[in-house]
């Protein structure tokens, strides 16, 4: 038996076979859907990690500024800073802030002063607030533990919120009178 070819025209026909429009609407509606379906998780899973990431350099700093006082046997100021120049009283923590050694205990780096460390601000949308105590500076003194300038010792608590964010994306991180800092997870409440 002897194999035929088939006519030019329907090898032709058996070569260009391709998508119909209706197959073309229906790959790119489940393609949409598949795409709205995996945008907010990408988005939450964003926070979350600039919220990790802005209370871990906060963190990071408030050990630093800790391990530097007791190091160096002076006072050392963790203050926020809008322009990483100079503390500020207005503002938030999400400004940044610097750390330096507070020669005359008065919270404000002064000419001379040695700052140690300096950290830019946070993502957009971070909102950094520490209460009272913290509102503006934590100092610490030679032994390791915070206080004011006043003397009286400092506790309080800074609280992280990511606008337009789940409570999940809540951080806090507690300054024990001690002066040792421990982060945990805030609610939605802690925000308002």
């Amino acid at each position: 038996m002897r194999h035929q070819t088939p006519p030019a025209s329907l090898a032709l026909a058996t070569l260009s076979n391709g998508f119909t429009l209706v197959e073309l609407l229906i790959a790119l509606t489940v393609g949409s859907i598949l795409l709205s379906l995996t945008v907010p998780a990408m988005t939450s899973m964003l926070n979350t990690q600039k919220a990790i990431s802005t209370v871990n350099a906060l963190f990071a700093g408030l050990n630093l500024a800790r391990s530097e006082a007791i190091k160096r046997n002076a006072r050392a100021v963790l203050c926020k800073t809008a322009d990483g120049v100079a503390c500020t009283s207005s503002g938030g923590w999400e400004q940044g802030w610097i750390l330096f050694h507070d020669r005359n205990n008065n919270a404000v780096l002064d000419t001379g002063e040695e700052v140690v460390q300096q950290q830019g601000p946070a993502s957009t949308g971070i909102r950094l607030r520490g209460n009272s105590p913290v509102a503006n500076y934590v100092s610490y003194t030679p032994t390791g533990t915070a206080k004011l300038t006043s003397g009286a010792f400092q506790a309080g608590t800074f609280t992280l919120c990511v606008e337009s964010a789940a409570s999940s994306n809540v951080r806090q991180i507690v300054l024990s009178g001690t002066g040792r800092a421990r982060a945990q997870k805030g609610t939605s409440r802690d925000c308002s």
